[in-house]
């Protein structure tokens, strides 16, 4: 947001944050939401690189595609052990996985 549209918001009286700021987290809770949406992103961007619809990736993990579409949107009933046996079930290594947890996080819009 640009600097000046913030300041009018401000001085109209809305309150500007995140979706943190909104459900009152605490660092600790941040930090749980930024590594469960990496994982769920990493997820989607291996299926991806490997070519894979959600159905194929469903059948790889002995699961069912609509399962895989709540895991890439790291949905509340997803677990991260289950995003984490998921991405080194399709060949993910440790190295992997700490890459997706160091690499800057993305923007996302509601």
């Amino acid at each position: 947001m640009r600097a000046e549209k913030r300041r009018q918001l401000e001085r109209a009286g809305w309150a500007i944050g995140d979706a943190g700021d909104f459900l009152e987290l605490s660092a600790e809770e941040r930090r749980f939401v930024d590594v469960k949406l990496a994982l769920a992103d990493g997820l989607r961007r291996r299926r991806e690189r490997l070519g894979l619809t959600q159905s194929a990736m469903a059948d790889r993990l002995g699961s069912s595609q609509s399962r895989v579409a709540k895991m890439e949107a790291a949905h509340r009933s997803v677990s991260t052990d289950l995003l984490l046996k998921s991405l080194f079930r399709l060949g993910a290594s440790p190295a992997d996985v700490a890459r997706l947890l160091t690499t800057k996080a993305r923007t996302y819009a509601a």
